[in-house]
């Protein structure tokens, strides 16, 4: 199994980026022009392009479209991947309006949790702005412990210096958080 296959539960399907995603995650995007603000970066307009290319062009970074059905609703990444040291980030996680709070989410970070455990990670992070209080209550829901904050950790897109939240989840702890 490798980190990047395909993945789909219950109707919903994440696949690793591919230039046809490209219109329909634009569009996926700019459904919350007001949700960038609290982004470190942003998927609208003039930067949805180069911020899409930045997080392609990494090599640490694997990046999915998700879909419910044929219709794509936002999209997710794998990041910082480091197979040495058993550890990598979730993040850079958009849903369209529509998807939240429909449990989407639950899906989502399942079929992300799973397949880097069962592919031999030791640890999964989230890094949050504190701001963002609705996705630091969805990573608790899932099990992930709040570690600490970083305190003016980040410049964003907007000039704002934020503090991020970190988060993580060890694989024990999801065996039995996942039953």
């Amino acid at each position: 199994m490798n980190l990047a296959d395909p993945m789909e539960a219950e109707g919903v399907a994440l696949a690793r980026f591919a230039e046809e995603d490209r219109e329909p995650l634009r569009a996926a995007c700019a459904q919350d022009r007001e949700i960038w603000a609290i982004y470190p970066y942003s998927m609208v307009d003039d930067h949805f392009d180069p911020s899409l290319d930045a997080r392609l062009a990494r090599a640490d970074w694997i990046v999915f479209t998700i879909r419910r059905g044929d219709t794509v609703v936002g999209t997710s990444c794998y990041i910082s991947v480091d197979p040495k040291n058993r550890s990598l980030e979730v993040g850079g996680t958009y849903y369209v309006p529509s998807e939240r709070g429909s449990g989407l989410n639950a899906v989502v970070k399942r079929l992300m949790l799973d397949r880097a455990f069962a592919s031999g990670f030791d640890r999964v992070q989230f890094s949050i702005d504190t701001r963002n209080g609705r996705s630091m209550r969805a990573v608790e829901k899932i099990g992930a412990v709040r570690e600490g904050t970083l305190r003016r950790h980040r410049v964003t897109w907007t000039g704002h210096v934020r503090d991020t939240a970190i988060y993580a989840i060890l694989r024990d702890e999801w065996r039995s958080t996942a039953g």
